[in-house]
Formats: structure tokens, C-alpha cells, sequence
């Protein structure tokens, strides 16, 4: 077989391997992103709860406020009432006096339905703040594990790397030039073999021509639908 096509093969099978550590680097992280996800989204439920529970504090204050002012009025009202000189005017009171006191009810009955959804947002919040720390924690562990197990890939990935720069060295330039400039498109698919009379990169029967041609190996040969690099597998060179 061609020297440089020898060459080919072996690089574009390092290429594929030190690709394939980004997936490998993915599926190792992919735990840690998805703890760290959901803490986000934790500490976001958190936050929400803390708005809706600032509020329903200002409307009970508000409430209360009210509250306060009815209690004027009644003692205000009160007092007028024990100054009235006509049933007429007692009347007038008295209706304004009920109007308050039911102003006053209702202020009071809505603070203590706001009191009951404080309860319950409290209550939610605590148990989210309870699952917060535990993630943090899940996330601490998982990112002690998962930088452990980085280190180990790129160790592997380094030992992968020096092989391409040793193997590069050795490959001549335009081959190396001809060869990156299919990668760019075809990317690990850049030297493929042929079976069946198919090109294994578009899977288009190629010619007798070039079938005869990628037999023999003493040239680098493309595909004539493609134009990636041809190469016989084993298993046709022992038929």
C-alpha cells in the first residue's frame, strides 16, 4: 500500500479518536450540568418565593394601615354620635359608623387570609431551601468526581495528540494539505474503505476503474461521487 495513503489512514483514525474526547468530556460533565441546572432553577423558585412573600407583607401592611385608620374613625364617629341634636343626624352617623366597622371586618378577615398564604409560601420556601443545600452538596461531590475524571481524559487525549504531531511530522505537506482540506467538510469521514464496491462515505458504487485502482494501493485514490480518500479494508485484501 502507498506510504502516504498508510499515513492517511492512521491519521484520520487519531483525528476521529481526539474528536471523540469532546463526547467522552460531554458525558462526563453531563451530571455536573444537569445538578447545576437544577439548582438554577432552585435558587430561581427561591427568589420568586422571596417577591411574593415581600408582597403579601406590604398588602398586610397596607391592611393594617387601613385597620388603623378605621379604629380612628369609629372613636371619631363615636364621639360625634354623643354630640348628635337630630335623629337625622344620628342616623347619618350610625350608617357611617357600620360602614367603617365593615371596612374594618373585611381588613382584618384579609389579613388573615394573607396570613394563611404566608404560611404556606413560607413553608415552600424552607422545603426549596432544604433541597438547595442539598444539591450544593450533590454538586460539590459531583464536581470533585467529574474533575477527576477530566484529568484522566485529557491525560489520554495528550498521549493521542502526541501521536498526530509525531505522525504529521513525518507525513509529506501537500498529502497533509490534501488531506485537511477534505476533513473540512467530511470530518472523520475523510478516509473511508471501500466495501461492496461502495465508497463507506456516500455509499455510492464507485467504477471498476477506480475499484481496481483502490485494490492495488499504490496511489491515493478519491471517490469519484464524493472525493473522499479511498482505501481497501482487510477483510477485501484477504478475498
Amino acid at each position: 500500500m502507498n506510504k502516504y495513503l498508510e499515513q492517511l489512514i492512521v491519521l484520520s483514525q487519531i483525528d476521529k479518536e481526539l474528536d471523540g474526547f469532546t463526547l467522552r468530556v460531554d458525558n462526563a460533565t453531563k451530571d455536573l450540568k444537569d445538578k447545576r441546572v437544577l439548582l438554577d432553577k432552585t435558587e430561581e423558585e427561591i427568589n420568586a418565593f422571596d417577591k411574593d412573600i415581600k408582597d403579601l407583607e406590604n398588602q398586610k401592611n397596607q391592611n393594617n394601615t387601613h385597620i388603623a385608620e378605621f379604629g380612628i374613625k369609629i372613636k371619631e364617629l363615636a364621639k360625634k354620635s354623643a354630640a348628635v341634636k337630630t335623629e337625622k343626624e344620628a342616623n347619618a352617623l350610625k350608617i357611617e359608623e357600620d360602614i367603617a366597622k365593615e371596612q374594618l371586618d373585611a381588613a382584618n378577615e384579609e389579613i388573615e387570609r394573607l396570613d394563611k398564604i404566608l404560611e404556606n409560601k413560607e413553608k415552600f420556601k424552607q422545603e426549596l431551601q432544604t433541597k438547595r443545600i442539598e444539591l450544593e452538596n450533590e454538586v460539590d461531590q459531583i464536581d470533585a468526581q467529574t474533575k477527576v475524571v477530566l484529568v484522566d481524559i485529557e491525560k489520554e487525549r495528550l498521549e493521542v495528540y502526541d501521536k498526530k504531531v509525531k505522525l504529521v511530522s513525518e507525513i509529506n505537506q501537500k498529502v497533509l494539505t490534501f488531506y485537511e482540506k477534505i476533513r473540512k467538510w467530511a470530518g472523520n469521514s475523510a478516509v473511508v474503505p471501500v466495501k461492496k464496491h461502495a465508497c463507506y462515505g456516500c455509499f455510492m458504487r464507485i467504477y471498476d476503474k477506480t475499484y481496481l485502482a483502490v485494490l492495488k494501493g499504490d496511489e491515493i485514490i478519491t471517490c469519484p461521487h464524493c472525493g473522499r480518500i479511498l482505501y481497501r479494508e482487510r477483510e477485501e485484501n484477504q478475498n
